[in-house]
């Protein structure tokens, strides 16, 4: 062990400096998430739990399309850095810019327009549904302000500033938290809102980020050498192609994974709300672990992509591993951490009795896939930061439709396991997309160092 972390120590202290910002601020995007959840179990209900359970359960899905799509900015600016092409990097924040704000736009309209029509035809309670509604509305529109935040933090994080974003994160879950206490209850002589009042707490949280990250970036002394390319003018064809041809997969890789995961949801949905709200709960708990390791996948990308760009190769694999020793520890701490708090951690979102009993088995199903997940997400980082983004999509495509839901069904429904049936298929696609994302990892480096 000593051996391993003398050779790899200079990586470790690399990778996490620029881990850590982007840790809080990706955990920043599930809080929202949690909070709300914790706010609407506690103040609301289990229904309405359940509700809140079905919505982000399906908008995970044009999130993530959203996200991924402005996660194709980030290689490339680290790449043309890593090369010394400044002004090249404002020329790709404003065509990225572009391309997330019409990505959103479209996003938004669908899910305003197929809200209805989706969640009357998926077998839901009733009583879920009618809550659910007005959520998915305020939820997608809050995708719009989101991407344009997400556009320019990821230019900042491309260029090595993650604190940034970080700090916005903080206040902006914070101010989440407070509208959302104040709206749900009806404080200060407003009429109690309920399940709406976190859509719009979500929402003005969303739009001022957007604010105000936009704002430092364009003013800041630090990106000044690199804006100089930013400018309508500067949207072209070319460009366009080069952020859509790795942001579309990488899109795809999330997607492909959330959605089975948001399928999961509807089939446990189809059992009962107790066992739905269950599932939101433990997914949660996982959701706060996930974002820690997505926080450290990033800084693989940035450094897998200055590194691929300045062609030094044995660099790069280097800090790639570094970046799987550093997520697999933490995710063996967190996987004991669910073992033995598994019976207590449920109730800080919900004090139904019912619903912590269903939590607490699958929060040990969780301990079993945080290896896993941790493992596949930092694979997927540092294959982006590389410019590999279409073999890994296929990767995620076998793994969780192809592998893991076909088991969450068969287990889930068909022998009748419930919701633990149903997480024991998640677990099989994780293991699957971790072991085959490495294999790729591991070839692709090599061949790199050998060939120059």
């Amino acid at each position: 062990m000593k051996q391993i972390y003398y050779k790899y120590q200079h990586h470790y202290r690399n990778t996490l400096k620029l881990a850590i910002p982007v840790v809080i601020s990706q955990v920043g995007h599930v809080a929202v998430h949690l909070s709300d959840s914790i706010i609407v179990g506690h103040f609301a209900g289990t229904i309405p739990l359940a509700a809140v359970s079905l919505v982000n359960a399906i908008f995970i899905v044009p999130l993530l399309i959203g996200v991924g799509m402005a996660y194709g900015l980030t290689p490339l600016i680290s790449q043309e850095n890593g090369r010394k092409n400044y002004y090249e990097c404002g020329r790709l924040l404003f065509n990225s810019l572009i391309i997330n704000v019409i990505t959103a736009i479209i996003l938004f309209l669908v899910m305003y327009f197929g809200a209805v029509y989706l969640l009357d035809n998926i077998r839901q309670s009733p009583e879920v549904v009618e809550q659910a509604k007005p959520f998915f509305v305020l939820m997608g529109f809050s995708i719009i302000p989101l991407l344009i935040f997400s556009t320019f933090k990821q230019f900042a994080e491309g260029l090595g500033f993650t604190k940034q974003a970080m700090q916005v994160s903080i206040w902006g879950n914070v101010l989440n938290i407070v509208l959302g206490i104040i709206f749900v209850k009806g404080m200060f002589g407003l009429t109690p809102m309920g399940i709406k009042g976190v859509g719009y707490s979500t929402l003005i949280d969303r739009c001022l980020m957007a604010v105000v990250m936009s704002w430092y970036v364009l003013n800041s002394r630090n990106f000044r050498k690199y804006l100089r390319g930013f400018a309508i003018k500067q949207v072209d064809r070319i460009r366009t192609a080069k952020i859509l041809k790795i942001g579309i997969p990488v899109a795809l890789q999330g997607t492909f994974e959330v959605s089975a995961f948001g399928a999961a949801n509807i089939l446990i949905g189809t059992i009962s709300p107790v066992q739905q709200a269950a599932h939101q709960v433990a997914i949660n708990m996982a959701a706060i672990t996930f974002m820690v390791a997505t926080g450290i996948s990033a800084a693989a990308a940035i450094r897998s992509g200055n590194n691929f760009g300045a062609k030094e190769h044995v660099n790069l694999r280097f800090s790639a591993i570094s970046s799987y020793h550093i997520v697999l520890a933490f995710m063996a701490v967190t996987a004991v951490l669910f073992i033995i708090a598994n019976k207590w951690l449920p109730w800080v979102i919900t004090n139904d009795a019912d619903v912590v009993a269903v939590a607490s088995q699958l929060l040990l199903l969780a301990a079993v896939f945080q290896l896993f997940d941790g493992a596949q997400v930092v694979g997927l980082g540092i294959l982006r930061g590389m410019g590999d983004v279409n073999i890994p999509t296929l990767i995620t495509f076998v793994a969780y439709w192809l592998i893991g839901l076909p088991v969450s069904y068969f287990a889930g429904i068909y022998l009748g396991y419930g919701a633990e049936g149903v997480w024991i298929g998640l677990v099989m696609g994780l293991a699957a997309a971790a072991i085959m994302l490495y294999l790729r990892f591991n070839k692709m480096s090599r061949k790199l160092i050998v060939t120059g």
